[in-house]
């Protein structure tokens, strides 16, 4: 009976994990659906904000606000990755990080100098040993607060226009779905203008009061903490997406393994049943 008793130790102990697994499924769903309520209610006016500022950009020179300065050559620049401060979520972060290995690669490639910045443990983890890691943000993907976004904020714009880096970039997981997370590599700053066609103003479908350049002044870093309020609450969505789908897939291989287990212990058991059964009839027969 010892591989009976090794058989019934493994399901004990595979119970045990299921047990964990099904309850982290069920923290990360009730996690999920608050913060994808909070992406759905930051994304529209993100986007809005977006859209009125490169109109507003469109209709001013470059030279109206730092933020808009496109450098004649892009010599250097800086990458925020956003990953998670824990595991067992997947992909998450594995294929985020592959991602934004690839996008520091080509600027590489292109003679650019490139410092990274992380968000989460793992992206620290991931690129503590690369020749242009700076510092990381930890502790924060699981408690996001607005004085986190905006210290990352003005850090992001001040790295920027002080003349440190020619551009700043930001790789991060959107999402999309419970199912759909999708890796992201994006230029925060110089802000991108809407191309003007030199068409009427009332084209671009803003009136605006005070002047452009005045608006500029209060929009723009405002703007900034609203994109990285943004990409971090895509984050913690996807991540927690991610991780619910994670341990669902580990439930249930926890039940197919217990199901071989259950059939696997009751032959044993069964087999050995049957070898006392012959030794006791071998033993009458001798008598």
């Amino acid at each position: 009976m010892a591989g009976s008793k090794e058989i019934k130790r493994r399901i004990v102990s595979v119970k045990n994990t299921r047990q964990i697994t099904k309850a982290m499924k069920m923290v990360s769903a009730a996690k999920l659906r608050r913060a994808q309520e909070a992406v759905q209610s930051a994304r529209p006016y993100a986007n809005k904000l977006r859209e009125v500022i490169a109109n507003l950009a469109a209709r001013t020179s470059e030279d109206a606000h730092p933020m808009l300065a496109n450098p004649k050559e892009v010599k250097k620049v800086l990458f925020y990755v956003f990953t998670s401060d824990r595991g067992l979520c997947g992909s998450f972060n594995s294929a985020l990080i592959r991602a934004a290995k690839l996008a520091i690669q080509q600027k590489r490639s292109e003679g650019i100098t490139v410092d990274v910045i992380a968000i989460g443990k793992k992206g620290r983890d991931a690129f503590r040993r690369d020749q242009g890691f700076q510092k990381a943000f930890i502790d924060i993907t699981g408690r996001l607060n607005y004085d986190d976004v905006q210290t990352i904020a003005g850090e992001l714009s001040e790295s920027f226009m002080s003349g440190t880096y020619d551009e700043v970039h930001s790789v991060y997981n959107k999402f999309v779905t419970v199912l759909t997370q999708v890796p992201t590599a994006v230029r925060v700053l110089p802000i991108e203008a809407t191309p003007n066609d030199g068409s009427d103003e009332e084209a671009l479908g803003y009136l605006y009061e005070p002047s452009e350049e005045q608006l500029l002044a209060e929009l723009l870093p405002k703007n900034v903490e609203v994109q990285v309020n943004a990409m971090l609450l895509n984050s913690m969505a996807s991540e927690q997406a991610s991780r619910m789908t994670a341990m669902d897939s580990a439930t249930n291989n926890a039940s197919e393994m217990l199901r071989k287990l259950s059939l696997k212990y009751n032959r044993a058991r069964q087999a050995a049943i049957t070898t006392e059964l012959s030794e006791i009839i071998a033993g009458a027969g001798a008598l």
